[in-house]
């Protein structure tokens, strides 16, 4: 057993009190579930106090006042079974309170903590006899464990989110992963891109040029592959470019306000949309001819084609974003004329400038950027037959790759980190290798090797690590071994600065111990009142979903100064599902991820992209393999069903709430709880003339929760079904309420027919697991058996 404080509380306020002391604090009444969880360690963390309710007065009473039954939270099951008002009143209350199995539990257990009792999953409650302790979604967790486990008595309806998913955790736009791989499976493309414009407005590049951090988070990563998500998200991106008219629409309440934006690179394009989404008018000022920055000068064609990017600000502009290019400020427009002509601006002028290594001959090397900005007069013959480039992210595997199809016989990488930890996406260090860059990790540079100013090679320094105990970058090298690689060029690709100096003295903002642009974490706000800046201004060199979350962030800031509120965004072509999330029982069973079909390596050029988008059935495919992580466990309590179907009301000590409301609106009834707030009282209109009864599949009498239960009221009119009220329980994370059932009975006569109909339609929206098909069957059996008792 647990240790822990033991307090009696005199009263539902004092017990309140105890709880909004801590966090750690949870109230006790029968006893029969907190104290097996503090026995048999099934928790992540266990309360240090127990408030113990049972001796508050008055707390188990059961009353009949004018036309509502009130029963105290306090009352114990064995007294609703034997109390007469509860068996006149309200039958079907005293058959739940009677089928919750044992007499141990029933004189024990209380109603209000039959109600707020904790999920019965097999891997919740009895993780050791696993194999070893399991941290479920529902504790906290990355999956459910019934996914590829032991489902025999899980939903078969869908499960509900516990907490975002690992997924979407990596994603630095907070992207709902699981939500479009949902609406895709539906075949709902246009619900899908929806979702995903809601946090990135182009997924068609960032599927091509992205890091791809979801997938490192992706679960299915643990058994097989992990689902390709940057190839599914690039089918959508491409659905959204073809359909741009219907994802980049003219706002059509204008704020009045103007907003300039310095820099077209992905923070700065991510913010302009939007802005000029919540009405704003929006200017982007760009130095280059063409808007895109990185995304059209730096990274090559065969990774990202540049008809996708002028395509992308095509429907920018058509939004009515004015692109002003070939401007530089502080050069051929002033920051003062900018910041006098708009109410707020943002500057995103990303990290061009080339930073000073300190080695010897440095200055004889070749920047990797301009390298990639310039790389058609390198077409010349200029790159020569053997290259260096220094350096271990995506952008020195551009310059590698960009360099051997160019024509050089070899290309050499060298890098300080360790394979690793390079900072590359796997992905692309496989095509580099596949293309016959060869790559040395854990080596520094010493100097560079050169004749009379002609550069013959580089010598290299081994790395022995990069960061201190601290986690600080903080390089450590071995000087008694070093080598020398030859090179004709060597091209530098270890990072790039921020030039800020086109901010004149009056117009400075404070900058960091790193040189970047300072901003507020929450706002992307500088230290001057309506300037914002983002993007790698502030971060320094980094991926373009970070940028572009960067520049969401930095909009969402500054619709806030402005005080611009956006409308509220139509979710009209996502298809929602009664609250369940869902999967595909047969996409789990393919263990391989979608490929991109590429050219062959000896084919592949530095203008023609490499790989082609999947088509629309692959994409389903591949989206069908996602687990969509969540809960699937089942609500245990007999009597929640119940009280739904009763209309009956929870009364807390802040406030009163409707049963389905309060048992059907969270994944857990203690989030359905605020802080302090405690269930005081059932209350129970009482209705006449109805039929109702309390059904209950279970595998043996002494099992006391219910692996499948139905709450039915039923009325009838001249021979016909009147009214129906059906509830299901055991069958999903909440209990199910069968409207569409209750719809087609209304009206009915009963007949066996009718009731094989309405046991069909219970079930139409099953999910079957690989071990609980026998559910739905005993769901059907339970649904027709309770409709022909009306016969």
């Amino acid at each position: 057993m647990k240790n822990f404080t033991h307090t009696r509380a005199e009263s539902f306020n004092q017990a309140s009190e105890y709880l909004k002391e801590s966090t750690k604090s949870v109230v006790i009444a029968g006893g029969t579930d907190l104290l097996g969880q503090l026995k048999d360690d099934i928790l992540t963390s266990y309360p240090e106090r127990v408030v113990d309710l049972k001796s508050i007065p008055s707390a188990d009473e059961i009353k009949v006042e004018g036309n509502t039954l009130t029963i105290g939270a306090l009352t114990k099951l064995i007294d609703i079974i034997e109390s007469d008002m509860v068996k006149e009143k309200a039958p079907i209350l005293v058959e739940a309170a009677k089928s919750v199995a044992t007499p141990l539990i029933r004189n024990m257990g209380t109603i209000g903590g039959n109600i707020c009792q904790d999920v019965r999953c097999w891997f919740y409650r009895y993780p050791h006899e696993a194999g070893g302790r399991l941290v479920c979604s529902r504790k906290g967790g990355d999956t459910c464990y019934a996914l590829q486990g032991d489902n025999r008595y899980h939903s078969i309806f869908g499960g509900m989110k516990a907490h975002r998913s690992p997924c979407t955790g990596e994603c630095p736009a907070g992207t709902d992963i699981p939500a479009y791989m949902e609406q895709i499976r539906k075949g709902n493309t246009a619900g899908a891109a929806q979702i995903i414009m809601e946090v990135n407005p182009m997924p068609a590049i960032t599927s091509r040029v992205c890091a791809h951090f979801c997938q490192d988070g992706c679960n299915r990563g643990c058994q097989d592959e992990d689902v390709a998500i940057g190839n599914v998200e690039r089918y959508v991106g491409d659905y959204i470019l073809e359909n741009s008219d219907l994802y980049f629409k003219t706002p059509t309440t204008p704020t009045g306000k103007s907003v300039a934006i310095v820099g077209a690179g992905p923070s700065g394009l991510s913010a302009a949309y939007y802005l000029r989404r919540a009405g704003n008018d929006v200017t982007i000022y760009e130095t280059k001819k063409e808007a895109g920055g990185m995304l059209m000068y730096a990274i090559p064609a065969y990774r990202l084609p540049k008809d996708i990017v002028r395509k992308f600000v095509s429907t920018l502009e058509k939004m009515g974003i004015n692109i002003i290019t070939n401007t530089t400020i502080g050069k051929d427009i002033q920051v003062s004329k900018i910041e006098e002509k708009h109410d707020s601006v943002f500057y995103a002028t990303g990290a061009w400038k080339r930073p000073v290594i300190g080695i010897a001959g440095e200055e004889l090397t070749e920047f990797g950027l301009d390298f990639l900005i310039q790389v058609n007069e390198w077409m010349k013959g200029k790159v020569g037959s053997e290259v260096l480039v220094t350096g271990g992210g995506n952008v020195a595997m551009d310059v590698a790759i960009t360099a051997k199809r160019l024509g050089a016989k070899k290309v050499t990488m060298a890098c300080l980190e360790c394979e690793s930890d390079m900072p590359a996406s796997r992905e692309e260090i496989a095509r580099a290798r596949e293309e016959g860059v060869i790559i040395m990790p854990s080596w520094g540079l010493s100097k560079v090797i050169e004749e009379n100013g002609v550069v013959k090679g580089m010598e290299l320094k081994r790395c022995t690590s990069t960061r201190n105990e601290k986690g600080a970058f903080s390089p450590q090298y071995d000087l008694c071994e070093t080598q020398v690689v030859k090179a004709e060029n060597i091209l530098m690709a270890v990072g790039q600065q921020v030039d800020l100096s086109f901010l004149d003295e009056k117009y400075q903002v404070q900058l960091n111990q790193r040189g970047l642009i300072d901003v507020s974490d929450e706002t992307q706000m500088t230290s001057r009142k309506g300037v914002f800046a983002g993007g790698d201004a502030t971060t320094g060199p980094a991926t373009v979903i970070k940028g572009i979350a960067n520049g969401h962030k930095a909009a969402n800031g500054m619709n806030k100064y402005l005080g611009v509120v956006e409308a509220h965004i139509c979710r009209s072509m996502i298809s929602e599902d009664a609250g369940f999330i869902t999967f595909d029982p047969e996409g789990l069973k393919i263990k391989t991820a979608a490929k991109l079909k590429e050219i062959p390596a000896d084919e592949r050029s530095i203008d023609k992209e490499d790989a082609f988008s999947l088509a629309v059935d692959e994409a389903l495919k591949e989206a069908s393999r996602c687990m969509n992580c969540g809960c699937y466990a089942v609500n245990p309590s007999d009597i929640s069903p119940t009280l739904i179907g009763l209309d009956a009301n929870i009364v807390t000590n802040f406030r009163t709430v409707k049963a389905a409301d309060f048992f059907c609106g969270k994944l857990k009834v203690e989030d359905a709880l605020l802080k302090g707030e405690i269930v005081t009282n059932i209350e129970i209109p009482i209705i006449e003339g109805a039929t109702m009864h309390y059904d209950k599949f279970r595998l043996r009498d002494s099992v006391d929760f219910a692996i499948v239960s139905l709450s039915s009221l039923f009325s009838l009119e001249n021979g016909k079904l009147s009214g129906v009220k059906l509830v299901m329980g055991g069958v999903a994370p909440v209990p199910v309420r069968a409207t569409k059932v209750e719809g087609y009975l209304i009206g009915q006569k009963v007949t066996e027919e009718v009731a094989e109909k309405a046991a069909e339609l219970a079930v139409e929206n099953a999910i079957i697991m690989e071990k609980n098909e026998y559910k739905v069957l005993e769901l059907k059996a339970l649904v027709k058996n309770a409709v022909l008792r009306m016969k």
